[in-house]
């Protein structure tokens, strides 16, 4: 107890003791202590690789070792790798969901007949303002040639 917060020491596979906060262990903080207990480059790689992987797949572990995995990894990548797995699966963080991006499009809706024919009218009151515009143009073209000529 500590400042009036219980606090659980995390000991996996002799690492070093670092405190949470109960139930704030996050797959971040798993990946901060791998670069603490291993400032390798090969580590260091490995784990850059899993956290641009974590991006794209919405911080599901699993799916971002399988793509990690299926690229070459660093000389002495893959221990620090399993070790990532084996302390996510003991904290229950190596496949999480969250649901579908909420950022991605949204799904098309489809157009009422309302909307199709505003954009009808639209469409053609726009090709009559063009055509329009170019009669003037010819007309007024016309007649400073037909000036200039006589």
């Amino acid at each position: 107890m500590y400042a009036g917060v219980d606090y659980l020491q995390v000991h996996l596979h002799g690492a070093p003791g670092i405190c949470y906060e109960s139930g704030a262990v996050t797959l971040y903080d798993l990946i901060a202590d791998l670069r603490r207990e291993h400032p390798t480059p090969a580590a260091t790689q490995t784990l850059d690789m899993v956290v641009a992987e974590l991006g794209k797949s919405r911080d599901n572990l699993k799916s971002a070792v399988a793509a990690v995995s299926s690229q070459p990894l660093p000389a002495g990548g893959k221990p620090v790798l399993d070790e990532l797995v084996r302390r996510a699966r003991a904290a229950g963080l190596e496949d999480l969901d969250y649901g579908p991006d909420p950022y991605d499009k949204p799904p098309v809706e489809p157009l009422d007949e309302g909307t199709v024919g505003i954009g009808a009218l639209l469409a053609i009151s726009s090709v009559a303002g063009l055509a329009l515009a170019i009669a003037a143009f010819v007309i007024g073209l016309n007649a400073i040639l037909s000036a200039s000529n006589g």
